[in-house]
């Protein structure tokens, strides 16, 4: 009859452990190992997308780099093409429209006159010393409606009559010097086009010509005539374009002006009449 080992039964039971146990490290060290990998693929990952992005970048910054170079270097292929002439006359007009038009709009907003504040100044001043003073504050202010202003105050002791009549006509002074080289605009607005347009029918008589003395000309040929042709035409549309939108900017201005010192002669002779009332 055979007996249980007591020792081989604790011997299994350790052994069983130390399997359990074992088993329980390696999942532990496999899921570590998992998620080691996933993490630096992912790093991996985001570490690409960067890079690809820094890529997309700087292709763009070429592209923008590129696409400024392409344009300029277009704009002297077609000055170019155009015909170097009549070309010229065209940006020549341009150049002297841009000026005029933004030395008037410089002289238009220094024009500009807080009409307000001006009659504070002036009513006060009539208040505390007179005539004399309220001239002075109109001789140290700028602008067209302090100078209207001055006019109607040196004619005060004749009369508001003659300060009415003083006023409207030192306006109409003001007005010319507000409007003073518009005309020349308007001429550079008329004539881009049509130096254009001349450019054009010059053009399209060399091709002519061209037809006349071969007896036979390529449509090839002719096409790319009339299209060097027609360059200095639209050329010239585009100039009329941009100094039309400069022009009625500035008049618009000089309306508003204009509105403005007529508001504020209606108000000083109203001022006048006070302080005239006043004194009495």
């Amino acid at each position: 009859m055979l007996t249980a080992n007591p020792f081989n039964a604790q011997e299994n039971s350790n052994s069983s452990e130390d399997q359990v146990v074992e088993n329980i490290d390696s999942a532990v060290s496999e899921e570590i190992i998992e998620d080691t990998n996933e993490v630096e693929s992912n790093s991996s990952d985001e570490a690409i997308e960067l890079t690809d992005k820094s890529e997309l970048v700087n292709d763009m910054i070429e592209e923008s780099s590129d696409d400024g170079a392409s344009v300029s270097q277009q704009l002297k292929l077609k000055f170019i093409e155009g015909g170097p002439l009549f070309m010229s006359f065209v940006i020549i007009a341009l150049i002297l429209g841009l000026a005029l038009s933004i030395e008037r709009i410089i002289y238009l907003n220094l024009a500009t006159t807080n009409t307000k504040k001006l009659l504070d100044e002036i009513e006060s001043a009539l208040s505390s010393g007179g005539v004399d003073a309220a001239k002075e504050v109109c001789r140290n202010t700028r602008g067209p409606v302090a100078s209207i202003f001055y006019q109607g105050l040196d004619r005060s002791s004749e009369g508001v009559e003659m300060v009415e009549k003083s006023v409207i006509a030192y306006g109409g002074v003001q007005m010319g010097l507000l409007e003073r080289g518009l005309s020349w605009i308007g001429l550079f607005i008329a004539l881009a086009p049509m130096l254009g347009f001349m450019g054009t029918v010059i053009g399209m008589i060399q091709a002519f010509d061209i037809i006349e003395l071969k007896g036979e000309a390529k449509p090839d040929e002719l096409a790319g005539g009339i299209k060097v042709a027609l360059i200095t035409t639209v050329s010239g549309l585009i100039v009329a374009i941009i100094l039309q939108v400069f022009y009625n900017y500035i008049v618009s201005k000089i309306d508003s002006l204009v509105n403005q010192m007529e508001d504020a002669s209606i108000s000083l002779i109203d001022v006048l009449v006070k302080h005239k009332l006043s004194s009495k």
